[in-house]
């Protein structure tokens, strides 16, 4: 006889079996539609349903009417060391059909899927751009050619009224990319030493030319400092604007505080390159000592961004010492003739050997044709060899302009001497970033 509390259980019992079932009734928090999914546990929750049998489980259906078949009866694989029994090649299982309502998924490989290019998450795919690169300039502004600036294209580009753009030609392309090269940005002053041991290889113009070459180009000031105690001729390859020299400089200079009182002191050429002359007198200059080199520049470093030294011919004057210590880097001048590359190599010989090395391997070397005519002196084994040493080799052909010996004007320069300046100060500029900050 079954009691109050029993009957009370009994009819307590449906209550609890519905719970698990309200976690599928109509209450979602996706929007989605669920499928109906037809299935042994529809029958009432009060009662027990055995699990269906195995052929009950049936695998739905795949995309394109195609059904899986599943044979119990095949017979097992053989182990893949078994040359008797070719092992079949692994087949992926098929895709579930999405339920209804989602956007059918392409496979793997196939164009749409997520891990292609071309789709949201995409591997390989570039990152949208960020508010920054939207609004940049090469983002929004169409690109246009640059114009030509020399030969038939600049001529085309003229004659047609500008109409005509055939865009830069190598030549110009390489020359932009050099002057870019020479704006490296450079934080301070940039010390460059100009040495040779052996006169008359154009040093001191390669020092004016170099110089001018950074002046025109760059929108910081440069300055040329003649440290030669032998009666420089630095002062001679522009007009003279003053005739005070580095002497007057050293003696006034408490009074100096701005740029506009360094210049009163230097000369400067339609390059916008100032110099600073020596003194003519050479028993005057031979007082030029280290510690009077090392005030001029740091006096100098205040005012200006690249500060050049022509050096005299000898390595063991006064000021040579002052001159190797505050160097950023060295400029070695040789010329085309066996006796110039000797003297050049020795310079580099005697800096390696006297603590310098490491102002020898941020060195380059110029290797100046003085004379109209090619020698039979190999020029490719001179590069090679001082190319072992230095950090690199530059030439520069031979100019009628600068054969004058008179004041230099880069306007005058031959195209080929142009670009070839253009190649050193932008091999001269790559060692901005290596510079020692003191």
């Amino acid at each position: 006889m079954t009691g109050p509390s029993e009957g009370a259980a009994g009819e307590q019992q449906p209550e609890q079996a519905q719970e698990p079932a309200a976690m599928f009734s109509e209450e979602r928090t996706d929007s989605t539609p669920h499928p109906a999914v037809a299935g042994p546990y529809d029958a009432q929750p009060t009662q027990a349903v055995d699990p269906p049998p195995q052929a009950a489980y049936q695998p739905l259906p795949q995309p394109g009417g195609y059904q899986a078949q599943y044979d119990h009866n095949l017979p097992p694989l053989q182990p893949p060391g078994d040359p008797g029994q070719a092992v079949p090649p692994h087949q992926p299982h098929p895709q579930q059909q999405a339920p209804a309502g989602y956007p059918p998924q392409a496979a793997p490989g196939q164009p749409g899927h997520p891990g292609q290019p071309g789709q949201p998450g995409g591997a390989g795919l570039p990152q949208p751009t960020s508010g920054a690169d939207e609004l940049a300039t090469a983002h929004l502004v169409k690109q246009q050619k640059r114009a030509p600036q020399s030969g038939w294209r600049k001529a085309l580009y003229r004659g047609s009224g500008k109409l005509i753009n055939p865009g830069e030609s190598p030549a110009d392309t390489r020359r932009r990319e050099l002057i870019a090269r020479v704006n490296q940005p450079l934080r301070g002053c940039y010390k460059i030493a100009m040495l040779s041991l052996k006169g008359g290889v154009g040093k001191t113009t390669t020092t004016t030319t170099l110089g001018a070459t950074f002046a025109s180009l760059r929108g910081d000031r440069v300055v040329a400092v003649d440290a030669n105690p032998d009666r420089g001729t630095l002062s001679q390859k522009i007009a003279i604007e003053t005739t005070a020299t580095v002497r007057h400089l050293l003696r006034d200079a408490d009074k100096i505080t701005r740029y506009s009182d360094v210049r009163s002191y230097t000369s400067q050429g339609s390059s916008r390159l100032e110099i600073l002359a020596s003194e003519q007198d050479p028993a005057v200059s031979e007082a030029f000592s280290e510690n009077d080199y090392r005030r001029t520049v740091n006096l100098l470093e205040h005012f200006y961004n690249i500060v050049l030294t022509d050096c005299g011919t000898g390595l063991m004057h006064s000021a040579m010492k002052g001159v190797l210590d505050v160097a950023d880097s060295l400029v070695v001048v040789s010329s085309g003739s066996v006796d110039g590359a000797r003297s050049a190599s020795a310079t580099l010989d005697w800096l390696d050997a006297h603590g310098y090395g490491d102002l020898v391997k941020r060195s380059v070397v110029v290797i100046n044709s003085v004379r109209p005519k090619g020698s039979s002196v190999d020029l490719d084994k001179l590069a090679a060899h001082f190319g072992a040493k230095v950090r690199a080799v530059c030439r520069i052909p031979f100019d009628a302009h600068l054969e004058e010996g008179a004041e230099i004007e880069l306007e005058r320069l031959g195209g080929d001497t142009r670009l070839a300046l253009l190649e050193l100060a932008a091999t001269v500029a790559d060692g901005f970033g290596g510079q020692q900050y003191r």
